[in-house]
């Protein structure tokens, strides 16, 4: 599905944030499907009428199966000075997840040690430092609990591959659809119930703070979610 108007979140003449939807890959890879940093390109080629390929840096990503924000730089300006914004851990990244099982505490700070297999795309847990790993830490607090399924919110301090996705199921509470992660059953749709919900930095030229907000998708888990 093309990018249109309504995906666009956030956009000058530095940046542009796109409405991500599960299913989308960010960049290309041996699927062959079509990434959403090329849809973008042809977004802007055509509302600007400019058919010669445009300049497009991914600023970071999200796995395939997540919704929400995600953000291109428009120049190569723009895309060193966030890759530095973000390598500086000064950009705020916001999640939300469903989870069926309930979080021993309503609120916490997780720390694991992960170690990612890339032949088989999982990454393992673990309590310590080992050959390999890459430190991971979130902090999390329960927002909301509807039909026996419990909203969190959780605001990664690192930004390790699957760390969300992982760290949640090790404290038993995998997310809806993740069967990758324990959940025992995955989606129809391939999606899973992880969303990108907000962004908030500094802007890397105007040096005003950017705040960016991501709706809901529109899905029988998290449309009773959407007014809280």
């Amino acid at each position: 599905m093309p990018v249109t108007d309504k995906d666009i979140l956030f956009e000058d003449n530095h940046l542009i944030a796109v409405m991500k939807r599960a299913g989308d890959i960010v960049q290309v890879d041996e699927t062959g499907d079509e990434p959403l940093d090329e849809q973008v390109k042809k977004y802007l080629a055509i509302k600007y009428n400019k058919p010669n390929s445009a300049f497009l840096g991914v600023v970071h990503r999200l796995d395939r199966p997540v919704s929400g924000v995600i953000l291109f730089a428009k120049t190569s300006k723009a895309l060193e000075r966030m890759n530095a914004v973000f390598k500086n851990r000064e950009v705020k990244k916001t999640y939300w997840a469903v989870v069926r099982n309930k979080p021993a505490k309503e609120s916490g700070t997780l720390v694991h040690w992960l170690v990612k297999n890339p032949q088989k795309n999982v990454v393992t847990p673990h309590n310590k430092e080992v050959v390999g790993s890459q430190r991971a830490e979130l902090s999390y607090r329960v927002l909301a609990e509807l039909g026996g399924y419990y909203l969190i919110e959780v605001d990664p301090l690192t930004g390790r591959s699957h760390q969300i996705r992982v760290q949640l199921s090790t404290m038993g509470c995998p997310i809806v659809g993740d069967n990758k992660y324990g959940y025992p059953r995955g989606s129809r749709k391939g999606s899973i119930c992880l969303h990108a919900r907000r962004l908030q930095f500094l802007h890397p030229v105007k040096k005003e703070p950017v705040n960016i907000f991501a709706k809901l998708p529109v899905d029988g888990f998290w449309e009773k979610f959407e007014n809280l």
